[in-house]
């Protein structure tokens, strides 16, 4: 897949690549053939294929490597009617792999497909602005939910020719797919599991020509193409006519804002050690009619369980581990405030343990999601680099790369800006291992099981939920109110800044509360904290601009070469851009947000 650039208005973030593969159907047990068999194969009884190998060197020139086993996890992004799909579009957020991020798939010609690229950032249930805005003709405004689940099991291996090029790559994946349940519920539900196996033979650095010779090596040897056009049209189809539905996978809740669940034991690294043996709250069957002190009790137990669950997963350094813990505790501090008129005590103390565990696991998320941002972005400046000099040394946006002082005219300032954020994400994590290693940290987890011990509720905590628990999230979202009413107030700048970055907290407080009783007051929690999400990650896009361009600042000003100061500025005014850009996000979302039918339930 070769990537063809930034594009549009932005293209901070967004590349664009062309994508050449083909897919076939596998069952579990079948035997597929390696690249280089099909290759023979197919030249021993085709003369044009054997005229394509010849063309790539012989059979002595090629080579082919294992590439490892990947875990991939993608969740599909359509309208409730599927629209993108029904234009062959599709829309996702992919975690794992090489290639993770957000990922637009348009049609194209001569049997390719146009792929538009954004690395992941902080949010998962908001398409990023750069590519809603591709689809805008297509989706007519409507908006893009989650409509699928997919988990793949991904064993790839390379074609390699002269110099170690990747020509080609064969994935052999298993995947369970799942469709989601339509957003606002519906009398449809979401389907069971689907499990199957499919291969993808895909150009990298080769040609439609090898392709083509390795397809008729693999049909010769009885490989049959696939009768899905990808593995999100086969979910969204539903089970095929062969039953590929696994009756044996568990069944699971429909997609809610609330983070997905863990991927199965059996595919984390096997150093990761077994959770603390500590209490575990006993799960309680609550409704809407249950005490008030009940249902946050429930929720409270399964946060601090989630801190358990988590804490031998980030000593392993596993990815995505430190932000699910940061999580479950801003929930737990969250869920403390909002309900603590339910406790004879102030909960004041805890929370402010719990406010320093967030902030000690927040560095290193901080650090993470930083890396993630600025790599993907400068090593796209490389390539603009790489391409002015091919037509005459002309930098993006005019100049010429070899007059401006400090342009980027090494290849390797990619590769240096990831050394050094690399640097920064260790030492932030080194942090946090020290503090899970302290007595602070081990007083933290005691006073939590005290907590759901013996919870210290007073006699309104006692009232049914009904009567008690929305009036609490109505307290934490007028408060949110009044701080969108006065950033939207301020003149822009940094005191604007800052009351955006307290709404955004403000907001999650609200979207956390909410959560907390969706499993008591069902489909009208559920839409309200989806809403009240989609305004905090808009937010957080924001600040992330915001603490991306300071952080810029102090990078430039480091120990470093010419080159990346001069790349970091060029990111910097990129930031700007798109921090214009998410203020307009922020208000399109809290004017969702205002909608009467969200907010019925609360009074």
């Amino acid at each position: 897949m070769q990537a063809e650039g930034p594009q549009g208005r932005h293209d901070r973030v967004v590349t664009v690549a062309e994508e050449l593969e083909l897919k076939y159907d596998l069952t579990g047990d079948a035997e597929l053939p390696t690249l280089l068999a099909a290759l023979n194969a197919a030249a021993a009884g085709a003369p044009v294929a054997s005229a394509v190998l010849d063309e790539a060197g012989g059979p002595d020139a090629l080579s082919e490597v294992d590439a490892g086993v990947h875990e991939l996890e993608a969740v599909y992004f359509d309208t409730t009617d599927l629209r993108l799909a029904a234009a062959r579009i599709t829309l996702r957020r992919r975690s794992g792999g090489a290639d993770e991020g957000w990922h637009l798939k348009l049609p194209s010609t001569g049997g390719a497909r146009q792929e538009r690229r954004v690395p992941l950032g902080r949010a998962v249930r908001t398409v990023p602005v750069a590519l809603r805005r591709l689809v805008e003709d297509v989706s007519e405004g409507a908006a893009l939910v989650p409509v699928a689940r997919l988990r793949t099991s991904r064993s790839l291996r390379h074609l390699l020719g002269a110099g170690g090029r990747v020509l080609l790559e064969l994935a052999d994946d298993r995947v369970e797919g799942r469709r989601l349940l339509p957003p606002e519920g519906a009398a449809q539900d979401a389907a069971a599991s689907m499990t199957w196996r499919e291969a993808e033979v895909e150009v990298v650095e080769g040609d439609r020509g090898l392709l083509e010779a390795v397809d008729a090596g693999l049909r010769a040897a009885g490989v049959q193409p696939s009768g899905s056009s990808s593995k999100v049209a086969r979910v969204l189809a539903g089970p095929a006519a062969d039953d590929r539905r696994d009756s044996t996978a568990p069944a699971t809740e429909p997609d809610t804002a609330a983070p997905a669940a863990e991927p199965p034991a059996a595919t984390e690294p096997p150093e990761v050690a077994a959770p603390r043996p500590r209490l575990r709250v006993k799960r309680l069957k609550v409704t809407a009619r249950s005490s008030a002190g009940d249902v946050v009790l429930l929720h409270l137990g399964e946060q601090v369980e989630q801190v358990l669950d988590q804490d031998p997963r980030v000593r392993a350094d596993v990815a995505d581990s430190v932000h699910k813990m940061r999580v479950a505790t801003r929930r737990l501090r969250s869920a403390l405030k909002t309900f603590q008129p339910l406790f004879a005590s102030s909960t004041r103390p805890l929370r402010e343990e719990l406010k320093w565990l967030a902030a000690e696991l927040g560095a290193a998320r901080d650090a993470e999601v930083l890396r993630e941002r600025l790599t993907g972005a400068v090593s796209e400046l490389d390539g603009e680099a790489t391409a002015g000099e091919a037509t005459g040394g002309e930098v993006p946006g005019g100049g010429d790369a070899d007059g401006v002082a400090g342009a980027p005219d090494s290849l390797d300032v990619a590769g240096e800006v990831r050394r050094q954020l690399d640097g920064a994400y260790r030492a932030a994590h080194d942090e946090v291992l020290r503090e899970l290693d302290s007595e602070r940290y081990e007083r933290l987890l005691d006073s939590l099981q005290d907590l759901l011990q013996s919870p210290g509720f007073t006699k309104r905590a006692s009232r049914p939920a009904l009567k008690v628990l929305p009036g609490r999230v109505a307290h934490s979202y007028d408060a949110l109110a009044k701080l969108v009413a006065r950033a939207q107030d301020t003149e822009r700048g940094a005191d604007r800044d800052e009351l955006l970055h307290e709404a955004r907290k403000a907001a999650k407080q609200v979207r956390y509360a909410a959560e907390s009783i969706a499993s008591v007051f069902g489909k009208d929690a559920t839409r309200f904290a989806r809403a009240v999400t989609e305004l905090q990650e808009v937010l957080g896009e924001h600040q992330d601009s915001v603490v991306t361009r300071q952080r810029l600042r102090d990078l430039a000003g480091g120990d470093v070469t010419p080159a990346v100061a001069f790349a970091y500025g060029r990111l910097y005014a990129e930031e700007q851009v798109h921090a214009a850009a998410s203020e307009a996000d922020v208000a399109d979302a809290w004017a969702a947000l205002g909608a009467k039918r969200l907010h019925r339930w609360l009074r």
